[in-house]
């Protein structure tokens, strides 16, 4: 299949993955309207452009916590990603590596923490949730810790799973679900020698470090339901900042007041996130909320976003609205179920390109002097009301 865009990476996924990893990859909560707003309310925003404006030398580094890079992107945490490659999170990290982004590792990796820091040149970030079993939280921070893990990005906005529905449907959750998942993968031959049989362990690598016994993907999704944690408030919490001693950033903001919170709270960075539209459905598209959030904090702390990114145009537009940091989650995994680790660096050559473009035609030479004053008036007054 011919690949000219980043959007081109989903078809291409579709064709080579079983449907109950394709659809857990590609589905949201309830009726999926927020997952769909993420999308067209960020699509929906619009640039100004300008014209000669000597564009030529361009500068698309960012610094984040001393460290810099070479683009505005990170890859977001995705849980099994190594059901989406072999070995999938060892790739990811690979091509994160080769072009100098950071590369988030899930808590609910295939791939063990170990594993993937074996493979990076640089210190690694990782992603952590707030469960009921802190003896794992523990462990699991230690762990990443011994490891050079220099960011801990804490997700606070799963106390429990959303309702989505899709899993039911396409045989990741649900009766004979098992069987479902077998059948399917004899549909995709390739997937199921290149990963099915070939990217084994097929197990959740940090789970299984600390209970020192195997963990896969029937015990995944009843490993989430019995260790989250409902009643969990920032007073519960304050033991994680005293114990992490590197940069930490909490994951799924979507509230003034929590962005407030999470400062007082100690917090380096925060993300705007609403879990790719995964968890609350009806919630305020990222698009939505970036701007008033990225005003309350004021450059107190560093601002990433996520949700609804497909293209370095959706990139540059997030960084438009206030975001000092982008994560890209299904962008990346349906590149990396497509090519694999050069599908991940081809989806991201192609979103620097897109950045490029957009910065010679909005006629900015370096990403810090991306903000608001880009947008056209028509997407400050009528397509982003928050923005105001």
């Amino acid at each position: 299949m011919l690949i000219s865009s980043a959007t081109d990476f989903r078809a291409a996924a579709q064709r080579v993955l079983p449907p109950f990893l394709f659809h857990y990859i590609d589905g949201g909560a309830g009726a999926e309207d927020t997952m769909r707003a993420n999308v067209e309310d960020l699509q929906a925003v619009k640039l100004r452009q300008r014209v000669l404006r000597g564009s030529e030398a361009l500068d698309l580094g960012v610094e984040w916590f001393g460290q810099r890079y070479d683009l505005p992107i990170a890859l977001a945490p995705v849980g099994l990603t190594g059901m989406y490659a072999r070995r999938g999170e060892v790739q990811a990290v690979r091509a994160a590596d080769r072009r100098n982004i950071p590369f988030i590792q899930s808590t609910m990796s295939v791939c063990s923490l170990a594993e993937v820091a074996a493979q990076a040149s640089k210190p690694q970030w990782f992603q952590l949730y707030v469960l009921k079993d802190r003896g794992f939280m523990r462990d699991v921070m230690q762990r990443a810790s011994d490891l050079g893990a220099s960011t801990l990005v804490f997700t606070v906005d799963t106390p429990l799973p959303g309702a989505r529905y899709r899993d039911a449907h396409s045989g990741m959750s649900g009766p004979h679900a098992g069987m479902r998942r077998i059948f399917q993968a004899m549909l995709r031959p390739r997937w199921a020698v290149d990963v099915g049989l070939f990217g084994r362990p097929h197990d959740l690598g940090n789970i299984s470090a600390y209970l020192g016994g195997a963990t896969g993907l029937q015990d995944f999704m009843g490993w989430i339901g019995a260790n989250f944690d409902p009643g969990i408030s920032w007073q519960d919490l304050q033991w994680i900042r005293d114990e992490w001693k590197g940069k930490l950033v909490i994951k799924g903001i979507l509230d003034e007041g929590d962005a407030r919170d999470a400062l007082a709270f100690g917090a380096d960075g925060i993300v705007v996130s609403n879990h790719g539209g995964r968890q609350l459905d009806g919630a305020l598209s990222t698009a939505r909320a970036l701007p008033s959030i990225a005003g309350a904090v004021n450059g107190r702390m560093t601002v990433f976003v996520d949700g609804g990114v497909r293209t370095g145009t959706d990139v540059f537009r997030m960084l438009a609205l206030g975001a000092d940091g982008v994560l890209i989650g299904r962008a990346f995994v349906y590149a990396l179920a497509a090519q694999g680790q050069a599908g991940v660096e081809r989806l991201l050559a192609i979103m620097e390109k897109d950045i490029r473009t957009n910065m010679v035609l909005t006629g900015v030479k370096s990403l810090r002097d991306v903000g608001p004053e880009l947008l056209a008036a028509a997407a400050a007054s009528e397509n982003l009301p928050c923005a105001q």
